[in-house]
């Protein structure tokens, strides 16, 4: 497969992943609401049918569980669609650069710049987050409203040729639409937490067809054994959710950054650069306290210092969410070996 065949493909594919994220997101939060529609109403009619006086027992008809779902997983996800980029900047503290201030900031102005037109994309907007710690990212719906932020502690630690690979690994992830899955799955990531935790503490502190006969005792009293059922598998489902949607973050990431890589190789023809950059992230030791764990999977290296990020197989790959450095930088290297041995000989 050539090189503009793979992006073509890969641009494909980020599109429709995209949309079946938007289309599971909702039917995931269609499922926690109606689906405790259903219990509730299960076990709150069993105890009514069981004699009770009318006047004692809540029988749950209205679903508001999953109509209220429904529309706030609608809601996300078009406030993530037209707000995620921006919310995901303004978590990290980033601060956008309109005039250059420092010379450190000129160049890396003038960096992004060049690695725009390398790539023939419009120029994205630039931010510099405070962080000591070296990293960088990049975020936005479409290509032409994306932005690239790197933390301070990057500009400081990588020279110019470094600094062009990683923006131009992070300029390869705006032109394969990578951002706007990436962008989507990390407002989506952080909503499924949150709604994972508010109903939690609903189920703990409400409780389900308990009515006003909670204290009521005797044979009749239990709920409808189809209705415990979908309960328990409705409890599971608001336990593992903040889990599932955090691991299929970071498989998304682990899959999409060798291509990034190879890619930002032919926009700076210098795969040295980007793993003579890698090479220096390894050696940051602390995490980028800037930028969240919903948000780890936009990064160009893991910003949690994880030393699972260096694991190989299955561990690895489940709880890291990034492919191991050293095996990023070998990648660059051969390319690099190969790339010399085709230029013609002195």
């Amino acid at each position: 497969m050539t090189a503009p065949t793979n992006l073509f493909a890969q641009q494909e594919s980020n599109r429709r992943r995209s949309f079946w994220l938007v289309t599971g997101f909702i039917l995931f939060f269609a499922w926690v609401g109606f689906g405790g529609d259903i219990a509730w109403y299960l076990m709150s009619s069993r105890a009514a049918a069981s004699g009770v006086e009318a006047d004692h027992v809540y029988v749950h008809l209205v679903p508001f569980i999953g109509i209220i779902a429904t529309l706030i997983a609608g809601g996300t996800c078009w406030y993530s669609w037209q707000k995620g980029a921006g919310r995901v900047l303004w978590a990290t503290g980033a601060k956008e650069i309109l005039e250059p201030a420092t010379d450190l900031e000129r160049r890396l102005v003038n960096v992004v710049e060049e690695m725009a037109i390398a790539s023939g994309l419009p120029r994205p907007r630039i931010f510099v987050v405070p962080d000591a710690d070296p990293n960088a990212f990049a975020t936005g719906i479409e290509p032409g409203a994306a932005s690239i932020a790197v933390t301070q502690g990057l500009l400081e630690t990588l020279s110019r040729e470094e600094l062009q690979g990683v923006v131009a690994h992070e300029m390869a992830h705006v032109q394969n639409y990578d951002t706007r899955l990436m962008t989507l799955l990390a407002a989506m990531v952080g909503a499924i937490a949150l709604m994972s935790d508010g109903m939690g503490r609903t189920v703990r502190f409400g409780g389900f067809g308990s009515g006003r006969n909670s204290g009521r005792s005797g044979k009749d009293s239990g709920g409808n054994p189809l209705g415990l059922v979908l309960l328990v598998l409705w409890l599971i489902t608001l336990i593992i959710a903040p889990v599932i949607s955090r691991l299929l973050a970071m498989a998304v990431s682990r899959k999409r950054e060798y291509l990034a890589d190879a890619t930002a190789a032919q926009f700076t023809r210098n795969p040295m650069a980007l793993a003579a950059a890698l090479e220096k992230l390894t050696l940051a030791g602390e995490p980028t306290r800037a930028i969240t764990q919903g948000a780890a999977h936009l990064c160009i290296v893991d910003p949690s210092a994880s030393q699972l990020s260096t694991r190989e197989g299955l561990l690895g790959d489940v709880f890291s969410s990034h492919p191991p450095i050293r095996l990023r930088i070998s990648r660059l290297k051969g390319m690099a070996y190969q790339q010399l041995k085709m230029e013609p000989s002195a």
